[in-house]
């Protein structure tokens, strides 16, 4: 009798385990969001043939305990000890089996209505650059490498840049929080926050402890009106010149897959504090607009004569900006002088007919440039002037081979634009009064990426980004690219000559691959390594048009817990 009942129980115990499979197969919980990874549909056609071979296996144990229990029930002595020991044995696998699927693996918290979703990686990486850049896993942008000379002077900042350079680096780790709410069915509300180890006070250094600050890379907060298809977003994000990968939306952002944080010459981004808003037309027209927090960068020489003003806390040329920085910001930086935000619109159109293979967007730059000038020895004379900038371009993503080979391309052409591309050209130069005056310039890149298997991607990359000249004569030889500037000494390394050397153009070629060595419910391990060739061209002068290059090698290897 004792034996009847412990089989009765086992058997009620197997018939509730795969009671359980059936109705917590389906939803095993809500995957973190990810965006442009076809690896999860690999992931999920795997899970769901799981489950199968798991209702099969419930299924098949259901009908043996049946049979035993007819068996039992007929009284009859067939039924031996290591047979119900056996079958227990299964039971007791398949239950620990049904606990493991049946456990979200979405990873979130849910508290009041609230769900919070964590995301980030763990990095330890390293870089080596054949000219010396004193950077860390991200280049300062690439207009920054040096020149052939002058050598002048032994242990100059130059003279470093011919030195080899290899760090090891933690500091791209990267941790981030999602938090969304519902205010009601159609009015959706969610902040996010993405921190990472780049940031670098005046103490920050590498002699011993290695304590470099977190640093800031979004945090925002969102107001999703589902029922009108409108979207606010306020505070900081990538720019919406920044290519999307779906519609326009926080978190698709696609930026080129490099372990170089400064991505790849004529990307068209940013970083920074916004107002935006978005207007979604049946998810396959899109159109937004945002302002977006103002910075000018300034290349080539001022006239001389003339006093002038273009940055806040420390004079870029001349007299007249305060000798200390403001409050809350570090002294060694440079404010330009804002009056009004960047303004940026953009459209994103998806062709239903291309079934979602197909992004495409159009965006235009609306920019001010703001200074304060005056003849020297003279305070009565300074005034206040304005030029406008701006620019405009289109960017894509087209899937050519679905889950196998994807292509993206960026452009932007106009004055004024150069803080928008990896390249970090610069925005203005000088006219003959001293006010500042948009460089024309253009930036393109392209690239492409192989997912070789579910877990290999091979992905090559090319861009430049390119500056016109603009210079005047009197009263002295200025601007930028003035055909008079000498770059004699630009060509040796020995010459004591000088070496304006103002540069006109970056162009880069980067190659990589990124291996998922490990994916599972512990999270994901990828190791990745990445080349790339640099090649900087200055512009005419006396002596020439000098050039120099870099190659540098990435090596990463990440865990992503979530």
């Amino acid at each position: 009798m004792k034996f009847r009942t412990l089989l009765l129980g086992t058997a009620a115990c197997a018939l509730l385990a795969g009671s359980a499979l059936a109705q917590d197969a389906a939803p095993a919980g809500d995957a973190p969001k990810k965006h442009h990874h076809h690896h999860d549909a690999a992931a999920m056609s795997t899970g769901s043939d799981r489950l199968e071979l798991l209702e099969k296996r419930v299924e098949q144990q259901s009908q043996e305990i049946q049979d035993l229990k007819a068996q039992v029930g007929q009284g009859s002595g067939q039924v031996t000890t290591a047979q119900f020991e056996a079958l227990q044995n299964q039971v007791y696998e398949t239950q620990a089996t049904v606990k493991a699927v049946a456990t979200p693996h979405d990873k979130k918290l849910h508290m009041k209505g609230v769900t919070f979703t964590f995301g980030g990686f763990l990095a330890m990486e390293s870089v080596f650059r054949s000219n010396n850049l004193e950077s860390d896993i991200g280049s300062p942008g690439f207009s920054s490498i040096p020149f052939k000379g002058p050598g002048g002077t032994p242990g100059n900042a130059v003279d470093i840049g011919h030195t080899r350079e290899f760090r090891f680096s933690a500091r791209q780790s990267r941790v981030s929080g999602l938090v969304e709410g519902d205010l009601d069915p159609t009015t959706h509300l969610s902040g996010y926050g993405e921190f990472d180890f780049l940031g670098a006070a005046a103490s920050a250094n590498s002699k011993e402890s290695n304590s470099y600050q977190p640093r800031v890379r979004n945090i925002y907060g969102t107001v999703d009106w589902s029922d009108i298809g409108l979207k606010f977003l306020f505070g900081q994000s990538w720019s919406l010149a920044t290519l999307d990968g779906k519609g326009i939306s926080e978190r698709s952002e696609l930026a080129p897959p490099t372990i170089e944080a400064q991505y790849v010459p004529g990307f068209v981004w940013t970083r920074q504090p916004q107002l935006r808003l978005v207007k979604n037309f049946g998810d396959e027209l899109w159109i937004a607009i945002s302002a977006e927090n103002p910075q000018t960068t300034i290349g080539g020489t001022a006239p001389s004569g003339v006093s002038i003003v273009t940055v806040n806390g420390n004079s870029f040329s001349t007299a007249g900006a305060n000798s200390t920085a403001d409050a809350e910001f570090n002294p060694g930086i440079q404010l330009s002088l804002n009056q009004v935000p960047d303004v940026i619109g953009k459209v994103a159109w998806e062709p239903s007919f291309f079934d979602g293979t197909v992004h495409l967007e159009g965006v235009g730059i609306e920019r001010e440039f703001y200074d304060r000038i005056g003849v020297t020895g003279n305070q009565n004379s300074f005034a206040n002037h304005t030029t406008s900038g701006g620019g405009g371009g289109v960017a894509g993503m087209i899937k050519l081979w679905p889950d196998v080979l994807d292509v993206q391309f960026d452009t932007l052409f106009g004055s004024g634009i150069g803080r928008y591309g990896s390249g970090q050209l610069s925005d203005v130069t000088y006219n003959a009064s001293g006010t500042l005056h948009p460089l024309n310039e253009d930036m393109e890149m392209v690239g492409a990426t192989l997912h070789a298997t579910s877990a290999f991607d091979f992905y090559v990359y090319a861009g430049r980004e390119h500056d016109d000249p603009s210079s005047f004569s009197k009263p002295n030889q200025g601007g930028y690219g003035n055909l008079t500037y000498v770059n004699t000494g630009c060509f040796s390394y020995n010459s004591t000559a000088t070496c304006k050397g103002n540069v006109q153009q970056v162009e880069q070629i980067t190659a990589g691959f990124w291996d998922k060595a490990y994916n599972g419910d512990y999270g994901s391990f990828r190791i990745g390594l990445q080349y790339s060739y640099t090649y900087l061209t200055a512009m005419e002068g006396v002596g020439g048009a000098p050039h120099t290059s870099d190659n540098m090698v990435f090596t990463s290897f990440r865990y992503y817990p979530f």
